[in-house]
């Protein structure tokens, strides 16, 4: 993991490395059994190149809190993109498309037995490209093997405050779906 981050770090696929202060390379168990992906890094995230670590993050470690998940221990988080897009906007088709073999590399590394997108460019990305966050959210696809579930972002759920019992729902279907996994392991 440490000489692909490296490469990462040295990317100038598109524009965005221009504007960055760091790459967001993304932080936690590199074994985990869940990866959480958001859709790229805001002005918190681009100061300190760390995924999640403004108000979005806070919130969401207090969700993760409240079903014994935490990055670095049992959770990995990354994004679609590792450079801020200007001014939050949502990252282009094509910055996507020059970033997210960084992101399929992350997920062979760590291979998660859960991936949970947080957001809608997350999910369209990773799941589908009409995927719905309000209609689907909480749902769980397999997708090359993997489980994969969209919820909403924490800034979404910070904007609209009536989503926030939605995900926590949703987090509690992931920890459900884990000891299930974690149960079939077991009976093998």
């Amino acid at each position: 993991m440490d000489d692909f981050r490296r490469e990462v770090m040295e990317c100038r696929r598109c524009d965005l490395c221009q504007t960055r202060k760091n790459v967001v390379f993304g932080m936690g168990d590199p074994h985990a059994d869940i990866l959480l992906i958001g859709e790229g890094p805001g002005a918190q995230e681009d100061e300190q190149g760390l995924p999640f670590v403004g108000r979005s993050g806070k919130l969401l470690d207090q969700f993760l809190d409240c079903f014994d998940l935490a990055r670095g221990k049992n959770v990995y988080i990354a994004n679609i993109v590792k450079c801020r897009p200007p001014e939050n906007r949502d990252p282009t088709p094509y910055e996507q498309e020059q970033c997210i073999g960084w992101l399929y590399r992350q997920i062979e590394l760590i291979d998660p037995k859960v991936i949970v997108c947080l957001g809608r460019i997350a999910a369209q990305v990773m799941i589908r490209d009409n995927f719905r966050v309000s209609v689907e959210h909480g749902v769980f696809y397999e997708k090359d093997g993997r489980l994969i579930m969209g919820t909403f972002h924490p800034a979404a759920i910070l904007r609209n405050p009536n989503h926030k019992p939605l995900a926590f729902d949703d987090f509690a279907k992931l920890r459900d779906k884990l000891e299930e996994l974690s149960q079939k392991e077991t009976e093998r």
